[in-house]
C-alpha cells in the first residue's frame, strides 16, 4: 500500500534529504515536493489524496504557520508534520495550535523524523517533548505505541486518536483544545465519540480502560 507524502520546503537540498530519509519509513512511500505554499495548495487541490504533509515554517510569501491554518480549513483530513529550524517552545506551540499534528526540529537525527512520521501517520501527536521520552528512557515511545494500538482497537478516527492520546495524559478538554488549535466544543464532540466507541459513559471509566491497556494517565 502506497503512502503519499508531500514535502513543502523552499531549499531543494533539504527537500531531497527529507525525501531520502522519508523513504526509510517503510515500503511504498512516495514523496512529492513543493517549494512554496502556493504550489503545495495547487498540488492538493488537483489531488487531495495525500497521507501526510511535511511542512517548513520559513516559507516564502505564505509562511508555514499561515499554511497550516489554510490546510486545517481546506484539507482537515490531511495531517501535517512540521520540520523546522524554528524549534523554540513558542514556535512549537504556535504550530500545534495552527493545526500541526507533530513537530520535529531540523537539528534532530533522522531516526527522530522517521519516528515522528510513523506516529502521525498512525493518528498520534509528536512533539519535541515526546522525542525525549521519559526518565525511564523510551517510556514516551511506549506510551504513544500503546495509545495508537488502543485507538486502532476501537476503530477511532485519526482526529479522535490525537484527542485520545492527550486524554490519556490527563489533559482537560480546554487544554486539548488549546494544544491542537481546536474549539473546546469540537474537543467535546471527539471525547463523546470516543466514549461511545469505548462503550463507557464517563471520562473516568475511559481513563480506567486506558490505564488497564497500558496507557500512562
Amino acid at each position: 500500500m502506497q503512502t503519499r507524502i508531500l514535502i513543502i520546503e523552499d531549499h531543494v537540498l533539504v527537500r531531497e534529504a527529507l525525501a531520502l530519509t522519508l523513504a526509510q519509513v517503510g515500503d511504498g512511500v512516495y514523496c512529492q515536493q513543493a517549494s512554496n505554499a502556493a504550489d503545495a495548495l495547487a498540488l492538493l487541490e488537483a489531488d487531495p489524496d495525500c497521507d501526510l504533509l511535511v511542512v517548513d515554517l520559513m516559507l516564502p510569501e505564505i509562511n508555514g504557520f499561515s499554511l497550516l491554518g489554510i490546510i486545517a480549513k481546506r484539507f482537515p483530513d490531511v495531517p501535517a508534520l512540521v520540520v523546522s529550524a524554528l524549534d523554540d517552545r513558542e514556535s512549537v506551540q504556535r504550530a500545534m495550535k495552527a493545526g500541526a499534528s507533530g513537530f520535529v526540529s531540523k537539528a534532530s537525527p533522522s531516526n527522530t523524523l522517521i519516528e515522528a512520521v510513523r506516529t502521525v501517520l498512525a493518528g498520534g501527536v509528536f512533539t519535541p517533548d515526546a522525542a525525549t521520552g521519559s526518565a525511564t528512557g523510551d517510556g514516551g515511545s511506549r506510551s504513544r505505541r500503546a495509545s495508537q494500538a488502543f485507538a486502532e482497537r476501537f476503530q477511532l478516527t485519526a482526529a479522535q486518536g490525537r484527542v485520545l492520546e492527550l486524554v490519556a495524559q490527563g489533559k482537560s478538554n480546554r487544554d486539548i483544545a488549546e494544544f491542537l488549535g481546536l474549539s473546546e466544543g469540537t474537543v467535546k464532540v471527539h471525547v463523546s465519540a470516543i466514549l461511545r466507541a469505548l462503550g463507557v459513559t464517563s471520562r473516568a471509566q475511559a481513563l480506567l480502560m486506558m490505564t488497564r491497556a497500558g496507557l500512562r494517565v
